[in-house]
């Protein structure tokens, strides 16, 4: 097992990617690391968003991997295999999960948990990736700034142990990381696409302040989407160049 192979568990902490981060700065920990907080006073969300989590309610943690197989125009692969590790898991328990590109897992039209990728890129390779991961367990309550979030609790109406529902995740997210590294690279983007939230289907977006209706059609390696636009138009956005809107 890969994923899973060392977990440290932290009460509180100001955000696991920040101390994944610094143990990387003074050594090389064994690669599936896992590093999980009760708690988190700065969690961290994609470009610079906060992460608002209940204490000990839900997971938070993060996993050091070095995925030097992958070249840094793939990392967006990663993503991919965390964001099914993460569906598999929910998929237990839930009906159907999808995953919205480019890194939150929704329950029907709620976000039930997300993902900060962190990669750094050396002479050309990834010379390693923090995977931070927090998904909504018990929580019942959102601040009024949190809109259409939903946790497992919600949804099911049970009480969770965090610590056993790790465990399972781990599981998954190993599978698929195995996958990545050593199986088929193209049984991945499928799979994700298969997964992929509004995949296919014709929605009204906005890009540069613009509204049009459009399809999502796919996702590269690198992360950019591809959205069909009426009239047989095709365009790659990258990250926030984008807006969902229904």
């Amino acid at each position: 097992m890969i994923i899973g192979s060392d977990i440290l568990y932290f009460d509180s902490l100001t955000s696991t990617n920040a101390v994944a981060s610094q143990m990387l700065l003074e050594k090389k920990p064994e690669e599936g690391t896992v590093i999980r907080a009760g708690f988190q006073t700065a969690g961290k969300g994609q470009k610079g968003k906060s992460w608002e989590s209940g204490k000990n309610k839900n997971l938070l943690f993060s996993v050091i991997l070095y995925p030097s197989s992958l070249r840094p125009d793939e990392q967006f692969l990663l993503s991919m295999a965390i964001s099914l590790g993460i569906s598999d898991f929910l998929e237990n328990h839930i009906p159907r999960p999808d995953i919205k590109w480019p890194n939150d897992i929704y329950a029907g039209d709620k976000k039930i948990a997300g993902i900060l990728i962190e990669n750094s890129i050396m002479d050309g390779m990834i010379e390693y990736s923090v995977a931070g991961i927090g998904i909504n367990i018990n929580q019942k309550r959102f601040s009024s700034g949190i809109r259409g979030a939903v946790s497992l609790g919600i949804i099911t109406g049970r009480e969770y142990d965090p610590a056993l529902c790790l465990l399972q995740l781990l599981n998954f997210l190993d599978i698929r990381y195995k996958r990545l590294l050593y199986g088929d690279r193209e049984a991945i983007r499928n799979d994700y696409f298969s997964n992929l939230y509004r995949a296919g289907e014709w929605h009204s977006y906005s890009s540069d302040g613009v509204v049009f209706r459009g399809a999502i059609r796919g996702v590269s390696s690198s992360g950019i989407l591809t959205v069909e636009k009426e009239g047989n138009e095709f365009c790659g956005f990258s990250f926030r160049e984008i807006q969902y809107l229904h």
